[in-house]
């Protein structure tokens, strides 16, 4: 059964500012299956942690990742850590959209005319999800250790989704690699930290608990850099980089793999000072974006959090 981890909202950051510290595992580092060829960990390593960038991976043959025992993984994952919706939604949506009115197994099963997007989220509460998540990270620790020092609060999602699905435009706080596995997806990626493409009011609104969902307006479309996706390719997001995807006209599945660092947990953390200070009608200056440091306000934070509580 899944271990209980208390952080179900893979994307939040952790209550009262905990981080889970990952220490490098020897035996993981000595597999003799790599996933990302040495060509793909290069440029991750030249590109992380601003840049977006495509990679390579070898991950499609793997039995954990068959439609069946997702199935099996959604039907047994504590409620909150599974999503799933209507898939024909609009770039830009305000909320959380409906169900589709079946469970998540038959969603997963009857993926390809189901019309339905799905999430399973952190599932490194199940051992040999979190083997998986872990073996793929420790490839990586190498360049996002020497970049954004210790490798913190790692978490897998895996995306199922009818042809055609969209999900919406949104942001995410996490350093994050899609990996596609089965089936073509579009992304469309937009600037971190530009103010055109996620305000900061918006920002701060959902560090302090708001949706993660953007509003959308067709004007910032050419803005946007469009990334096709393939089985076996994969696509590395930054920090609160803007985003939808679309799928292409098959069913699709996908393996996001996300950890934290310092730095995000310090952005997010400012994020929340200035959404507490702007209530007072003072209009704070956004955090700035690595290599830059937002440590003073996110101490602020944390003691404003320590004296008052979490803002409700």
């Amino acid at each position: 059964p899944p271990r209980a981890r208390g952080r179900a909202d893979g994307h939040r950051a952790l209550p009262h500012g905990e981080k889970v510290v990952t220490k490098h595992d020897p035996a993981l580092s000595a597999a003799a299956i790599r996933v990302f060829p040495q060509q793909s960990l290069a440029a991750f390593a030249h590109g992380y942690p601003e840049t977006p960038h495509v990679l390579h991976h070898r991950l499609d043959a793997d039995a954990r990742l068959s439609l069946d025992r997702l199935a099996q993984l959604g039907e047994n994952l504590p409620a909150a850590s599974v999503e799933y919706n209507r898939g024909d939604l609009p770039i830009g949506i305000d909320g959380k959209p409906g169900t589709n009115g079946m469970t998540i197994g038959e969603t997963i099963r009857h993926i390809a005319t189901s019309n339905s997007w799905a999430v399973l989220k952190n599932i490194e509460q199940v051992p040999a999800y979190e083997a998986l998540l872990m073996a793929l990270l420790e490839e990586l620790r190498p360049s996002i250790e020497a970049a954004t020092g210790k490798m913190l609060t790692p978490q897998g999602f895996i995306f199922i989704s009818s042809p055609n699905a969209v999900t919406p435009y949104h942001f995410d706080p996490e350093h994050n690699i899609l990996l596609q596995v089965k089936g073509t997806k579009l992304m469309t990626q937009f600037p971190a930290g530009d103010t055109r493409y996620a305000p900061d009011t918006v920002h701060e609104s959902y560090h302090l608990g708001g949706p993660r969902e953007l509003p959308w307006d067709e004007s910032l479309r050419s803005g946007g850099m469009a990334i096709a996706l393939e089985p076996g390719e994969a696509v590395y997001v930054p920090v609160m980089a803007p985003h939808f995807v679309r799928n292409g006209s098959e069913p699709s599945l996908s393996l996001s793999i996300t950890w934290r660092s310092e730095w995000s947990y310090a952005e997010a953390g400012a994020r929340c000072f200035n959404g507490l200070v702007r209530k007072l009608g003072i209009t704070p200056a956004p955090p700035r974006r690595w290599p830059a440091r937002n440590t003073a306000k996110s101490l602020a934070y944390r003691a404003w959090r320590k004296a008052f509580g979490t803002p409700g």
